[in-house]
């Protein structure tokens, strides 16, 4: 399997207590591919209450319960990968293909696909690994990555059918890193240290303002991961983008860690962005002025595995506040997450899951009658395969 979707079996299965295992390995001439992917689907009960705010409350037809046989936070996955060693260099590539698990309407079925991956890498043990094209993203990474919601469906904003995949923790607790076009450099691992570095795709913004970067970003993280009876990792990563339009850069910065020990798992994680918006890169990074509004994300959560029986239980909490500014009609807006989950392996590859999401959204407005509260609460059921 690739380095990516490897990287995010792993780290979910944190949460899941299971084992990464390698696709269908082909030798073909001088390459080897590597076919791999996940499949997983759920079904939901969402509830809502009190007026739509932010990932809670009602969606835009005034629905207050919704039940739908979905994706989760991982899409489905169909990744084809390849590597060889020409002319002392390692050499890949992966492509993936994407599809939704979820339908909208009798008689129509919407495509809801997505193309996540398209990168090929070159390098060496030596001195580390160059990639070009699309992947996921450097600043933020690492908090996707941990969240034990990567294996279920934590937030079912919108209440809709027919999407790729839920929201799990993004925006209640962190950024979302999404996947972007880069040219990254990645350093060798230097016992148990290691750092990325590369310029992504500069995006426009959305919300209150469309503008653009007119370089591209910047983006790098550096971890450090040991192994033993207590294991664990740290890691912090940063972004900047020049804002065009606003003669400024947007800059973010995080910080996380996470330790496992005798069965338990704890993960801890903040990040602080200026510029850079909440839940989405950019998404009402800016008000109508071009000012930039302050953000924040942190969450923790923590796990135990069952002995003997493998089932991984875990809970975690969560919160994302958006500042207003001086001419911003709110003070702040904040979404925040309570999460709580059981992941059973029932066997190598295949995963159990049963998750309760509660998800309340907040717009406090400067005007007195103006600040507004939504609830959403979500049970979820279903399976995930990873192969």
């Amino acid at each position: 399997m690739n380095n990516t979707i490897k990287l995010a079996v792993a780290s979910a299965l944190l949460a899941a207590a299971s084992s990464a295992n390698a696709g269908i390995m082909i030798p073909a001439g001088d390459w080897t591919l590597d076919i791999g992917g996940v499949v997983n689907a759920y079904y939901t009960s969402t509830r809502a209450s009190g007026t739509a705010t932010g990932l809670a409350g009602a969606n835009d037809t005034g629905t207050k319960t919704a039940s739908n046989i979905t994706t989760g936070l991982l899409p489905n996955y169909l990744s084809v990968s390849g590597k060889t060693r020409q002319n002392d260099l390692d050499v890949g590539f992966t492509i993936s293909i994407n599809p939704g698990a979820s339908t909208t309407q009798s008689g129509i079925q919407t495509a809801q696909q997505e193309n996540r991956q398209a990168f090929l890498t070159f390098g060496d043990a030596s001195w580390g690994s160059i990639k070009l094209g699309k992947d996921l993203g450097i600043y933020a990474s690492d908090a996707i990555l941990n969240d034990m919601t990567l294996l279920g469906v934590g937030s079912a904003a919108g209440m809709l059918a027919g999407n790729t995949t839920t929201l799990g923790r993004i925006g209640t607790g962190f950024m979302y890193a999404d996947w972007k076009s880069q040219i990254a450099y990645s350093s060798p691992n230097w016992n148990g240290f290691s750092f990325t570095a590369g310029v992504t795709q500069a995006w426009n913004g959305t919300g209150n303002t469309q503008r653009g970067g007119s370089e591209p970003a910047y983006e790098g993280k550096a971890s450090y991961a040991w192994a033993g009876d207590f294991a664990g990792k740290v890691w912090a990563s940063g972004l900047t983008q020049n804002v065009e339009g606003a003669d400024d850069r947007a800059n973010a910065w995080d910080l996380g860690a996470t330790v496992n020990v005798a069965g338990f798992g704890l993960t801890g994680y903040y990040g602080q962005g200026e510029g850079t918006g909440t839940t989405v890169l950019f998404n009402q990074g800016y008000d109508l002025a071009g000012q930039a509004r302050d953000s924040d994300d942190w969450y923790v959560q923590g796990t135990y595995t069952l002995p003997g029986v493998g089932t991984k239980l875990g809970v975690s909490y969560g919160e994302s506040t958006l500042d207003g500014n001086a001419i911003d009609a709110f003070n702040e807006t904040q979404n925040r997450m309570w999460t709580v989950g059981a992941y059973h392996p029932l066997t190598k590859h295949l995963n159990l899951v049963a998750e309760y999401s509660d998800v309340k959204g907040e717009f406090d407005g400067k005007v007195a009658g103006t600040s507004t509260e939504g609830k959403t609460k979500t049970i979820a059921l279903g399976a995930i395969l990873f192969f």
